[in-house]
């Protein structure tokens, strides 16, 4: 058997090749950064979310939800039963 654990009886087979010290301190530090990073990302995220007044969502989320529900629905039935002909 060639390779790295070939010198050592008994842990040739379900072991990790080795990995130099520089290359897991970098992966650490990668993980670190990305974890804190994405944390940070989470709160800046939470921070820019528009607030509730007065325990209901403001009002123009309200109009712009139903007029795009209402668009959508008008589409799916005109498409349904046929309303433009000129079309495909």
């Amino acid at each position: 058997m060639a390779g790295p654990l070939a010198d050592r009886p008994g842990r040739a087979f379900a072991t990790t090749p080795r990995v130099s010290i520089v290359n897991r301190r970098n992966a650490v530090i990668g993980w670190a950064v990305w974890k804190a990073w994405k944390g940070a990302m989470k709160r800046k995220a939470q921070a820019a979310k528009p607030s509730v007044e007065g325990g209901r969502p403001n009002k123009p989320l309200i109009a712009a939800t139903a007029a795009g529900a209402t668009v959508g629905a008008l589409t799916v039935w005109r498409k349904r039963h046929g309303g433009d002909e000129g079309d495909s």
